[in-house]
């Protein structure tokens, strides 16, 4: 009886890959939380890890761009100085701007579906601009969700309260709108690294 090695490597081969580029965009989307700074207008900072967020989806998909940001936070809940200002551990995880983190895996998911799809993975720089930054909109909204709503629910110390009309709008607007601005240019810039990527290949 023969068996086909050659298939399995292959397999083994496309795993150790994926995981691979998860740990890289997961990497480098806590070197984009060292470039962080105040925002006026809010007690959370603007970073760029959101534009590691949308990278991820775009370029991995679905699956493998969730998985990367699903490893972002493991690595930084066990110590890795990953989160903004270089900040580590579980306690990450509970406080004001918990909301964001815990958003980062479904909305690399989102983003990653809508540029692929569910047929397989294509190359981005073919994806035109407009599904492209639909994409990241539709990420942008999930990650202002959780953010509001952890940033709601950690200040007033419980879920029922958080959810008061009042409590939710004064959380949207520093926890969202605050952040708009800032939000258009990663969208942009995540488009510039693709379109440059695309020309460069040419």
């Amino acid at each position: 009886m023969s068996t086909n090695t050659e298939s399995v490597e292959l397999v083994g081969d496309d795993v150790v890959g994926n995981i691979a580029r998860a740990a890289l965009f997961a990497a480098l989307t806590g070197a984009f939380a060292y470039v962080s700074f105040q925002n006026p207008l809010s007690p959370h900072p603007v970073s760029l890890q959101v534009l590691g967020v949308f990278l991820a989806g775009i370029f991995l998909g679905p699956v493998w761009g969730g998985a990367s940001m699903v490893l972002y936070l493991t690595a930084g809940a066990a110590g890795a100085p990953i989160f903004v200002g270089g900040s580590a551990g579980l306690g990450s995880l509970l406080g004001l701007r918990a909301g964001y983190l815990w958003s980062y895996p479904p909305a690399a998911a989102l983003i990653g579906l809508l540029v692929h799809g569910v047929s397989g993975l294509v190359d981005p720089e073919h994806v035109p601009v407009a599904r492209l930054v639909g994409a990241m909109v539709a990420g942008t909204v999930v990650i202002y969700v959780f953010g509001t709503v952890g940033f709601a629910i950690v200040q007033t110390g419980g879920i029922l309260s958080a959810f008061a009309p009042s409590v939710l709008w004064d959380a949207f607007v520093v926890s969202a709108l605050a952040f708009v601005p800032f939000e258009a240019v990663k969208i942009a810039a995540a488009v510039g690294i693709i379109r440059s990527d695309a020309a460069s290949a040419e």
